[in-house]
């Protein structure tokens, strides 16, 4: 089971930026998965996920109505479309996964990538 995370980089306030998760070693569809972040000092946050049967979102405070998360099953493939980045949203983004049939906030996600640095900043 491997999860391989791109598309961060340097971005100025107000940017965009799209992350992508690609999963390989089984399928995506029967996971919970999610995006989290952890900036240097801070502990990691869950920032949205995606339930495993219904589909349905979850995001945290911060990045509602500015993140959009979704997932591409034949591509095996979860993303991140984040917009209006503030410089706060500056961290290193991971994908995780679970096997995991409950709220996708409420699991323990023990499939990690490797992560992709998101800095946003003038």
């Amino acid at each position: 089971v491997q999860l391989q995370a791109s598309g961060g980089g340097l971005v100025q306030p107000g940017g965009s930026l799209r992350l992508s998760c690609v999963s390989s070693g089984f399928n995506l569809d029967d996971y919970a998965i999610g995006w989290f972040r952890q900036a240097p000092g801070k502990e990691r946050e869950r920032v949205s996920c995606i339930n495993s049967l219904d589909r349905s979102t979850y995001y945290t405070d911060s990045v509602k109505g500015r993140f959009t998360i979704s997932r591409d099953n034949a591509k095996n493939t979860l993303y991140l479309q984040m917009n209006s980045l503030k410089p706060e949203d500056t961290a290193r983004y991971y994908c995780a996964a679970a096997l995991d049939y409950r709220l996708c906030n409420t699991v323990n996600y023990n499939h990690w990538g490797q992560g992709t640095q998101a800095t946003v900043s003038s």
